[in-house]
């Protein structure tokens, strides 16, 4: 009798999401997916309730989506959270050997615990702890405006127009999303940007319930944070990570007070480079294909603009991209059903 011949796993770089990708249509989602992960939602439950807070299988259960309730960062967060890694439990691992993690944004935290560098239960800490402080002592707010054109390549003349307005005192960018820019401002900054920045059919655009995060418009959260959360919860992590400067955290390099560090520190007050994160995690680790974690499927445009800026495998558009996805899709995002029963 001949061996069964055992297919080789595919190479995954994982990508975890951020604030703002729990919606209406999300309403449901662990519910949906994730009834077979009953414990991991008890222990998160649990913390909610020790804390005061409405359970998350509630608020996932609800039967009807509140944006006051739901969108409030400090429901918002471990909502996300708990959708995110519970996705991140149900890769396929005969299928797919994961060689890095990183996310946008608070994908930060949720990629920490995907990757080992938290225990789940301190990841559901900090997450929460980060959403509360958000909520309780965040200033300003976050626009979004795009820098591509329909095709998804650079426009110069919107470069230009984002550059002339970061020159406002009261306005900072704070990420750097594929083709998008995030920008953190003041109340004024934000008036100022939305009313300087040319306007098409959806951009620009404030984000709501958001913070000037990544600014200096937060750095007193900082402090905040450190008090609220001890470096001995984090841990080296078991697969690298790539934070939001592009820097790789190695399983047998990492500082874990660097890590603790850079976490609370300058991640919250200062610019963060998702695009970096993709371009760094293709080309250090050449994945087969990249899996976007739900809930939402908002990442995966910024993810494919970044390998279009690279000129990554030849994609030069958003038409090449397509073309790629309909043949041998590159870019997996879980919150898509089509592509989700690829990745479980």
């Amino acid at each position: 009798m001949n061996p069964k011949t055992v297919p080789k796993k595919k190479t995954a770089l994982v990508v975890c999401p951020g604030r703002g990708t729990y919606n209406a249509t999300e309403l449901g989602y662990f519910k949906t997916y994730h009834s077979n992960k009953s414990d991991f939602m008890v222990m998160i439950d649990a913390y909610r309730k020790d804390n005061g807070q409405s359970p998350i299988s509630d608020l996932d259960g609800a039967d009807r989506f509140s944006p006051k309730t739901h969108g409030r960062g400090d429901n918002a967060s471990l909502l996300i959270y708990a959708c995110a890694i519970a996705d991140f439990m149900s890769i396929n691992k005969d299928l797919y050997d994961v060689v890095g993690v990183t996310g946008n944004s608070m994908g930060w935290y949720l990629a920490l615990a995907a990757g080992g560098a938290l225990t789940h239960a301190n990841g559901a800490k900090l997450v929460n702890t980060m959403g509360g402080i958000m909520t309780e002592h965040g200033r300003g707010g976050q626009v979004v405006f795009s820098v591509v054109n329909d095709e998804w390549q650079a426009d110069r003349a919107k470069r230009e127009a984002i550059k002339s307005v970061v020159n406002h005192p009261e306005i900072h960018t704070s990420i750097h999303l594929g083709g998008m820019s995030i920008l953190a401002a003041s109340d004024a900054g934000l008036k100022y940007a939305l009313s300087t920045l040319p306007k098409d059919d959806r951009f620009p655009f404030q984000i709501r319930g958001h913070a000037a995060f990544h600014s200096p418009l937060l750095s007193h959260c900082r402090n905040l944070a450190q008090k609220a959360l001890e470096s001995e919860i984090f841990t080296r992590p078991n697969v690298p990570l790539i934070d939001g400067i592009g820097n790789i955290w190695s399983p047998y390099s990492t500082d874990i007070d660097a890590l603790y560090d850079y976490t609370l520190g300058r991640q919250i007050d200062e610019t963060f480079n998702f695009s970096k994160a993709i371009e760094v995690g293709v080309k250090e680790f050449a994945p087969d294909v990249i899996i976007v974690l739900g809930p939402g499927t908002t990442l995966g445009a910024p993810v494919a603009q970044t390998l279009i800026a690279q000129n990554w495998q030849g994609l030069a558009s958003k038409s090449d991209f397509k073309a790629r996805q309909d043949i041998a899709p590159y870019v997996l995002s879980m919150g898509i059903e089509a592509q989700r029963k690829y990745v479980i």
